[in-house]
């Protein structure tokens, strides 16, 4: 109960700030459809500064100073580098480098992400656990903000994984970061008034790989990492896809599944709705039987990428195709 006033505020501080960047900085963070873009006219970007400002100001009405510091000094290069980017751009290796040094410190303060089979591997498993951490972290960041390219889809599959890690792993400062995020998806819903942009997509990324990191029993840490599987399967999926092509992976592209689906004649508003169902059926499956509940989360994410492939397939070979009734 005693989240609910902080909470309050930081969806009323998120809600205002939104609108404050929508209006006065709209023209300095100016998002111009591209090759990867979803969208077809010029919007305002930078938005997730205003969830962001909300979390960060209403954070220490729930968690003593000591426990703030390496969540800020986490955070703060994140955001510094995504709102250059979102204003200017920023060189994609100076981007990972900040990326990996936020990791580092994340790892330092947290340790490395449970992984059991490396538990006696002396010093070299404690090397190749951290290394993999690194890894794991940069790549959480990297897909969130790949998979911010719909109204209201990251933004939607976020308040839902931040509301089950908040009971889940009984961290209850996470309220307020949910809150923050519905305050911003009132502006971000189809059709999106603004969008979160580059820092607010990475220091979302990034929050849920904090909230992670301290639990060391493994059954917790991996059933609570499958709640981010609508959106790291897309993109592996995606991934995987280009490099079976011999794509250009590095190259912009709008070839991610949630951009296909919207590109056949789906709104931007269902398949957002489409992958937000599928984290609340992820969530309530790991709440009621976490090791059980994420293989079958597993299962139920790939079974919505054949179903999804066969849905555009249909598609596909109807418009070629077309009935002669």
């Amino acid at each position: 109960m005693h989240q609910i006033i902080p909470a309050t505020l930081a969806f009323l501080i998120s809600f205002v700030s939104v609108w404050l960047i929508k209006t006065r900085l709209s023209k300095q963070l100016l998002d111009i459809p591209n090759e990867r873009s979803s969208h077809t006219t010029p919007t305002p970007r930078g938005g997730g500064l205003g969830f962001i400002i909300a979390f960060a100001t209403t954070l220490p009405l729930l968690l003593p100073p000591a426990h703030l510091l390496p969540i800020y000094l986490i955070l703060t290069p994140l955001v510094v580098v995504g709102l250059i980017d979102d204003r200017q751009g920023v060189p994609s290796s100076i981007r990972y480098l900040v990326q990996i040094v936020t990791a580092s410190i994340a790892v330092y303060y947290f340790g490395a992400f449970a992984q059991p089979w490396l538990t006696n591997g002396g010093l070299l498993g404690s090397v190749v656990a951290i290394g993999l951490t690194l890894i794991a972290f940069t790549a959480i960041i990297n897909f969130y903000n790949f998979m911010d390219g719909l109204d209201g889809i990251v933004a939607g599959c976020s308040l839902v994984q931040v509301v089950f890690l908040a009971v889940y792993l009984q961290q209850p400062y996470l309220w307020l970061l949910a809150a923050a995020l519905l305050g911003f998806l009132c502006w971000n819903w189809s059709p999106a008034k603004i969008f979160m942009g580059d820092s607010g997509s990475t220091f979302l990324g990034a929050m849920i790989a904090i909230s992670l990191l301290p639990h060391k029993d493994p059954a917790i840490a991996w059933s609570g990492l499958a709640i981010t599987l609508p959106l790291v399967a897309d993109t592996i999926y995606t991934l995987i896809c280009r490099l079976r092509d011999r794509e250009n992976i590095f190259q912009a592209h709008r070839r991610h599944l949630f951009q296909r689906l919207q590109q056949s004649g789906l709104t931007h508003a269902t398949v957002a709705s489409l992958y937000i169902l599928t984290n609340l059926a992820i969530g309530i499956l790991l709440w009621t039987v976490p090791v059980i509940g994420a293989m079958v989360s597993l299962a139920l994410v790939l079974g919505n990428i054949l179903i999804g492939e066969i849905y555009l397939s249909t598609k596909l070979a109807a418009k070629k195709y077309p009935s002669n009734k």
